[in-house]
């Protein structure tokens, strides 16, 4: 009992007033090549570390977790039903009715980026409302602290975050930014489509023309998010998904999952469930986990180029579906006018 107040002592006191990373030696490290090879000021560096508050609640998901499930967890979540649960909390009528508000918002803009990058305004806003519920909810933890918690207390991703955190301090130190004040998610990823530091540079568009590029700013989250897409290999007017039908209730027959790709007259017996797909490039076999059933979709080069953007064929298929959503739910609106 002894030991475990002195741990609440020490943590509530490490909260209230932070922890010295200067005195961990990896981050002397980091501050002396951000020093050597980015042109910063030690003393800058050193102000900035000398008192950062441990996100211990981020770190826990990157820290690898001992033993099974409880019985208790296990009855709780079954095993079969996992598209269901996250469709649930991905495709709720608040997220597709604040879709098409935000595609009516955001109208000519929308239809700019769709111009200039090939990617359709559905599936923009779908990436937005997906990622922060179209602005309502970028996070509430302070980026600099999580990034420099998770870059330097043990964890699977170190060498990761201290690439992000070094790009994260450079685009606050070029954008005019304290980094102090900048919220984001649990993994230092920021703004409306939740971009990680690195991306910035890489797929970041300044839309709104104000001379910097701020993904909490709707013009620039939209242009970023679309030329990130284009990319990554996005084809224009090309479909993303199809449902297909099979025999059976669960699909074993071939692998599915979406780097894994077909002809589809290798896929015997399995055909679009809406007659004919006009499209004539390989598949990929995206398979969704229902309580009674599994549900089988053809993935074509779109579906996959969203999976750049969040590694999971369970995301970039709600990505799909909430923006068939949207452009239903703008459609029915236009035809009421």
């Amino acid at each position: 009992m002894r030991f475990k107040s002195l741990l609440l002592i020490l943590l509530s006191a490490t909260l209230m007033y932070g922890k010295d990373y200067t005195q961990i030696e990896a981050t002397q490290r980091f501050i002396d090549k951000m020093v050597l090879e980015d042109n910063f000021k030690f003393t800058y560096l050193e102000k900035l570390f000398k008192n950062v508050t441990p996100q211990y609640g981020p770190l826990r998901f990157f820290t690898p977790r001992k033993g099974k499930p409880s019985k208790a967890l296990q009855k709780r979540y079954p095993l079969h039903g996992a598209w269901d649960r996250y469709v649930r909390a991905k495709l709720t009528p608040t997220r597709i009715r604040d879709g098409v508000a935000f595609v009516k918002r955001y109208k000519s803009v929308l239809q700019h980026a769709e111009r200039k990058y090939g990617v359709p305004k559905e599936y923009i806003a779908a990436i937005i409302g997906i990622e922060s519920a179209y602005g309502k909810n970028t996070g509430k933890y302070p980026v600099f602290d999580t990034l420099t918690t998770l870059a330097f207390e043990p964890n699977r991703r170190n060498r990761f975050f201290r690439s992000e955190l070094r790009d994260f301090i450079q685009l606050c130190f070029t954008s005019g930014i304290d980094p102090r004040r900048v919220k984001g998610s649990f993994a230092g990823a920021i703004g409306l489509g939740q971009f990680m530091p690195s991306n910035y540079e890489a797929y970041g568009v300044d839309f709104n023309g104000d001379g910097r590029v701020s993904m909490l700013h709707p013009h620039d989250a939209i242009a970023s998010i679309a030329n990130y897409l284009a990319k990554n290999g996005w084809r224009r007017s090309e479909p993303v998904a199809t449902r297909v039908s099979y025999s059976g209730n669960r699909f074993r027959k071939y692998k599915t999952g979406y780097n894994r790709t077909y002809f589809r007259h290798q896929l015997r017996g399995i055909t679009p469930k809406r007659g004919r797909w006009d499209y004539h490039d390989k598949v990929r076999l995206i398979k969704l986990d229902r309580k009674e059933y599994d549900e089988l979709w053809y993935g074509a080069k779109n579906f996959h180029v969203i999976t750049r953007y969040n590694h999971s064929a369970y995301y970039a298929m709600s990505v799909h579906q909430l923006a068939c959503k949207i452009k239903e739910g703008c459609r029915k609106r236009s035809s009421k006018k």
